[in-house]
Parts: structure tokens; sequence; C-alpha cells
């Protein structure tokens, strides 16, 4: 069931803010769509996006970690918080990405990694942005003739990941496997078969909205 209080998410989220490096209003998208390495790999390369933070949200766990998050007990998603440029991009192109990203279809997770952590939502902060995400829905569900599986939820607290899994898609840090992060999630990312079954799922339009995907 989706929760209330668009109000009290928008404050707590600060939907809109001021960016003194722009210069200029930025605004926040928060989507889950499975490992949030991915998510965020794949929103680092869409116009208008300025950053990208992995963490967690939707549960009913104060200041989660990783550690809490798995045991699949929380309610949280791992999820990532899009902060834009509203003059590059808009809240329904990121929306309409977001759904190009991913398998809106499987209600167990994403790919090859399963359990409620790991399937998908968007997290609207206000009846506008929650209007764009159900229009959405519906137009997905018509162009796949399959019912979607992607939660609309209205928006909650989010919590930072830990530090590691910032950026992990360009981390040179060596792992105890002896892999940079970059060079281990390359190997996640062909192994799960994210790339495969996104392609399979919308062919041409696959990764729809970005200047290219790793």
């Amino acid at each position: 069931m989706a929760r209330t209080g668009f109000g009290l998410a928008a404050a707590l989220m600060g939907v809109m803010a001021m960016s003194a490096a722009q210069g200029a209003e930025t605004a926040y998208a928060i989507f889950a769509g499975g490992c949030f390495w991915s998510i965020e790999s794949d929103f680092d390369h869409a116009p208008g996006v300025i950053s990208t933070t992995s963490g967690y949200t939707g549960g009913h766990l104060d200041n989660p970690r990783y550690e809490d998050v798995v045991t699949e007990t929380t309610g949280h998603r791992e999820a990532v918080k899009v902060e834009y440029d509203p003059s590059v991009t808009s809240y329904a192109t990121l929306v309409d990405t977001f759904f190009h990203l991913i398998d809106p279809t499987d209600p167990r997770g994403q790919f090859c990694d399963f359990g409620e952590s790991y399937t998908t939502a968007v997290f609207p902060a206000t009846p506008e942005e929650k209007a764009i995400a159900d229009a959405k829905v519906t137009e997905v569900a018509g162009l796949l003739g399959k019912p979607v599986a992607t939660s609309i939820l209205d928006a909650a607290p989010f919590w930072p990941a830990e530090a590691v899994h910032q950026d992990f898609w360009t981390g040179t840090e060596v792992l105890g496997n002896g892999s940079t992060r970059a060079a281990h999630y390359q190997r996640y990312r062909i192994g799960c078969g994210k790339n495969a079954k996104v392609e399979a799922i919308w062919g041409k339009d696959a990764f729809k909205g970005l200047d290219g995907h790793a």
C-alpha cells in the first residue's frame, strides 16, 4: 500500500534545492530498479542528470545498512536518488528512461537479484509526479501487453548507502577478490544478464534516454 504525506516527504528530501555549483534550481527523483550499482551507472549517462546517490528507501528502519536490507526484513529497497537540472530534462523523461532500464513485469526482483529489496518502484514526491508515474505504468502495460509489477509509492526518507556502494561502477579501489570495483561491477552486470534482458524486452528502445550505458 502506498504511504501518504507528500508534503513531509518533499520537505525531508528537498525536492527542489538551490545548487551553488550549478547556480540554478535542481530537482530530485528516486527510483528502485534492482541493484543500485546498475541504476546509478545508467542514470549517470542520462542528459540533465547532475549527480546520483545509491541508498535505501521505503522501509521502516531508520539509518539502514546494507547488512540490514539484505535480510529482507526492513521493507527497504535498494534505490537511487537522481539530482537533475529541470531546464535540461524533466521528471517525466526520467520516469520514461527508468522504465527502459528495467524489467517492469518481474515482481520477484531484477535479473539475477531476487527479494523485496530488489523489486522495482518509483517514489513520486508530489501529486503531479504521481500522476506522471501512474500514467507511465498504464502506458508500459499496454506496450508490453503484460501487467506491470513496478510499484508507485509515495516518497519516503532516503538513506544514502555506505561509501563503498557510491559510484561503484567507476571505483578504482581493489576489493578482496583482487578486482577493482569497476571490474567487479562489469563482471556482475554481464553475469547478471541485465543488458541482454532489457534489450530483449525493449528492443531498440532499451536504455532509452541515455547517452550510453555501462
